[in-house]
């Protein structure tokens, strides 16, 4: 099978600018506990990307019993973006001192699907995707209870989790991860035609699945789905078009051709067929 390197097949667009996961899930940041009104700046600051400004307000506050554990929420998730701007470690030992303390119990569900991304974020820059994934997952269905958009980011980043660890050359059996992708793929698309991850990640897992003929299906429908996709419908068009045409259409031609002659002719077939369909349902 063509290996192809995630950098080359995807734009990472579900996080561009903004690999933290947590602030992936910033929809979730007004949360009922916004009530508590003196965390309110430490949050703005946080979603300025004004992250030494966020901590050190809400460090002031996390004296305070009342606001205690969704200040360190806020120092945890801003340290981890810190880390993720300086690649500084001594950002990671304090993201994890924060969220270590977090009482998760006491957060109201949005924070506590905030709290179950940092944790699995901390995981996941740690390179234990499994353990991140099986976190990332449990913080489906919170995060779908806000909006369809925050769990597009959390399933972005699950799968992106399990990918990581079936490239990694420890996991016991990379199928079975792929595996998982697909299935829970297709229940979001289930839910949601027009999740953009979902649609992305369903052709990733047929193509890892050594099935192209699906993957090339399952693209041609992601093209289509994009118009689904509001603001993330050009993006996910251009990682599916690196997808099909580093990755897909190789490997489909390796399954339909014998030689090198019937090789290129299947090749330039596909390709016409996929420019005939970008052409004919992109919009103008």
């Amino acid at each position: 099978m063509l290996r192809v390197q995630r950098t080359q097949v995807r734009s990472l667009l579900w996080v561009r600018g903004c690999i933290g996961l947590a602030a992936a899930l910033a929809a979730l940041a007004a949360s009922p506990a916004s009530a508590q009104v003196g965390l309110d700046p430490a949050r703005r600051l946080y979603n300025e990307g004004r992250y030494g400004e966020a901590i050190e307000l809400a460090a002031r506050l996390r004296s305070r019993a009342d606001l205690a554990d969704a200040a360190r929420l806020i120092i945890g998730r801003a340290q981890l973006e810190r880390y993720r701007q300086t690649a500084d470690r001594a950002h990671l030992v304090a993201a994890r001192e924060a969220l270590r303390e977090v009482r998760g119990a006491a957060l109201p569900p949005r924070e506590q699907a905030e709290l179950l991304v940092g944790l699995a974020e901390s995981l996941y820059l740690d390179e234990l995707y499994g353990s991140a994934a099986d976190l990332f997952e449990s913080a489906f269905e919170m995060a779908y209870l806000d909006s369809p958009r925050a769990f597009d980011r959390v399933f972005d980043w699950w799968a992106t989790s399990l990918d990581r660890q079936a490239q990694s050359g420890v996991a016991d059996d990379r199928d079975v991860l792929y595996e998982r992708i697909q299935r829970k793929a297709e229940e979001a698309l289930m839910r949601d035609p027009g999740s953009a991850p979902a649609a992305y990640w369903l052709v990733v897992a047929y193509r890892a699945l050594a099935d192209p003929g699906r993957a090339w299906e399952a693209a041609i429908a992601g093209w289509l789905r994009a118009s689904l996709a509001g603001d993330r419908a050009a993006a996910l068009r251009a990682d599916l078009d690196r997808l099909v045409l580093q990755a897909v259409i190789p490997e489909r031609v390796r399954q339909l051709a014998d030689n090198d002659a019937d090789r290129e002719r299947a090749a330039a077939q596909l390709r016409e067929v996929w420019e005939g369909i970008k052409k004919e349902w992109t919009p103008r």
